[in-house]
């Protein structure tokens, strides 16, 4: 794919903005006055972002956007990729020109954002963007890739397992289903029967997912399904209760369920995303970009994104 160009905008900033909770409708492309980078900070000039559910989620009503610390007027969209255009005092470790990627909690879709050289998901975090790793790339990584890397930690998965993955067609699942064959584990991913193909390129077995489904891992696995992982919600964790997997070698990462684990991007280890994208510039991990639309149809990349329907990822270009 393309790499963006580095040359710096003349034309001022813009943002997608939210002057109101709800759905795409309420999505706007702003001019903004464009960001300074103070001290300890610095300043990316975006050229892509990466689309999680968890954007249009935890903006969809005010009770939920406040549980995530957001108000109005709201940016949206937290995985991005570009060029580090301004270095603040006291910032160390990244200098004017460097390509990064990382999470920037619901502004990423922006001309600029501006993060704490040493910050978390709140304050915005940056990795160094590998050689061979294009910007669309790794703008999907942050969010997913340590979702599924914390969900994955949990299980402590090598060879000789059999992983049951929930939902492995979705964002998340395209990081779980290879960084667990990565790990050397058999992986069965529920899907749609029109998934099956796209799941086999991804690395896993596939199976419909729906009623019967127990009985079609069971089939399918041909012996112990010894980890499940449930990307959905919890009907995956009750089939691995059927099969025999304990609670402690399940794990859920949108839904809670007594006595098993969960997980999200918040635990993963510290050299999660740096190791995922040195795997993704090795060529062993491959992210599918589903679509890709200019930032002024934003409103049309969350529809398609929040109707779960999309195999890989959606990415904003800016």
């Amino acid at each position: 794919m393309r790499q963006h160009s580095d040359a710096r905008r003349d034309d001022g900033s813009r943002a997608v903005l939210l002057d109101s909770f709800g759905g795409p409708e309420v999505l706007a492309l702003k001019d903004v006055s464009e960001p300074r980078a103070g001290d300890g900070q610095i300043r990316v000039r975006v050229t892509a972002a990466g689309l999680n559910p968890m954007d249009w989620i935890m903006t969809a009503d005010a009770g939920t956007a406040a549980r995530f610390g957001l108000s109005l007027p709201c940016g949206f969209g937290t995985d991005y990729a570009g060029v580090v255009d301004e270095v603040g005092a006291g910032a160390s470790g990244y200098a004017v020109g460097d390509r990064v990627f990382g999470a920037a909690l619901s502004r990423a879709v922006a001309d600029h954002v501006v993060l704490d050289a040493d910050g978390n998901i709140a304050s915005g975090i940056a990795h160094h963007t590998p050689d061979g790793v294009d910007d669309r790339t790794a703008a999907t990584l942050a969010i997913a890739g340590s979702t599924a890397s914390a969900a994955l930690d949990v299980l402590g998965l090598g060879p000789g397992d059999t992983l049951l993955i929930g939902g492995a067609g979705g964002g998340v699942g395209v990081f779980a289903v290879q960084l667990a064959r990565i790990a050397g584990a058999r992986v069965i991913g529920t899907g749609s029967p029109s998934s099956a193909q796209y799941l086999r390129g991804l690395g896993a077995e596939p199976v419909a997912y729906g009623e019967g489904l127990t009985d079609r891992v069971r089939d399918l696995a041909a012996g112990t399904v010894t980890a499940a992982l449930d990307l959905h919600g919890t009907d995956t964790v009750h089939v691995a209760r059927e099969l025999g997997v304990p609670d402690g070698r399940i794990c859920t990462i949108a839904g809670q369920v007594d006595g098993v684990p969960a997980a999200n991007g918040a635990n993963a280890a510290p050299d999660a995303l740096a190791n995922i994208a040195r795997l993704v510039a090795a060529g062993r991990l491959h992210v599918p970009i589903a679509a890709t639309y200019p930032v002024e149809d934003i409103r049309a990349a969350v529809e398609l994104q929040a109707a779960r329907h999309v195999r890989g990822k959606v990415v904003i270009d800016l």
